[in-house]
């Protein structure tokens, strides 16, 4: 897992956090579907990089654990959910994502944004299943998104986007038998004072087999669970190798 640097840190806040935002009504009806919902659920934002995601569902009357393993992100992630922190309703944890430990169980669990292609392999990816399981209350769910290897084809292109506060280049890599993806991500952004400051950051996926998955989720305890798409996150995959990007959508029972 990587931890990143302020300056990346600050683009992430002004350019991706609006994906958290997309996505999350999505996850909130799923959630709110379940019977066992508390008048105040809690939720762990497992990866939580700079807060959005947790905002939304503050915002939504939830309890929020933040655990992220960039101390950057999580400034930010703090500043974002101000509010709630001072009123004890958000809480943001430095971990990392295979290796943590929250006081007191939550209901549910998301990770989003392919966080988890970024564990190195499928054994960081099972210690940080069980941490998740570890985490949940009993009946509780844990939803995360992976990139596919199909999705991960997408990477390998030069992307270069030019306005007038920021200039953003992005140059991807994917080894197909390697099962790694790279993404070098560099450019310049205005200053408060009118300098431009640069910056640069080099992510990387790992592109995990469904199939892998799936037994990672048996071997650390789970014992139901489906691939699916954002929009019917009910409906189970028939193929989810064919699909750019899947939700995992995992039960304790």
């Amino acid at each position: 897992m990587q931890a990143y640097q302020e300056s990346f840190a600050r683009i992430y806040n002004l350019r991706w956090g609006e994906w958290a935002k997309s996505i999350a009504p999505y996850l909130e009806k799923f959630l709110a579907s379940f019977s066992n919902v508390s008048e105040q659920p809690t939720l762990l934002d497992l990866c939580c990089g700079t807060g959005q995601l947790a905002l939304h569902f503050l915002q939504r009357g939830f309890r929020v654990i933040g655990v992220d393993l960039s101390e950057s992100m999580l400034q930010y992630a703090r500043e974002n959910c101000k509010e709630y922190l001072e009123a004890g309703l958000a809480q943001f944890i430095h971990a990392d994502a295979t290796d943590f430990t929250l006081e007191e169980p939550v209901q549910f669990a998301v990770s989003t944004y392919d966080a988890l292609n970024h564990l190195a392999n499928l054994e960081a990816l099972k210690k940080c299943l069980k941490c998740v399981h570890r985490a949940l209350m009993d009946e509780g769910v844990f939803i995360f998104d992976l990139n596919t290897r199909l999705g991960l084809r997408r990477w390998a292109t030069l992307r270069i986007e030019d306005e007038p506060n920021l200039t953003l280049m992005q140059s991807g890599l994917l080894d197909e038998a390697g099962r790694k993806a790279w993404v070098r991500i560099w450019g310049f952004l205005r200053a408060e004072d009118g300098r431009y400051d640069r910056f640069e950051e080099t992510v990387f996926n790992t592109a995990f087999h469904l199939t892998e998955v799936s037994n990672a989720l048996k071997e650390t305890g789970w014992h139901r669970w489906h691939f699916s798409r954002l929009g019917d996150l009910n409906t189970p995959l028939e193929d989810p190798e064919q699909e750019g990007r899947v939700f995992v959508v995992a039960f304790i029972d």
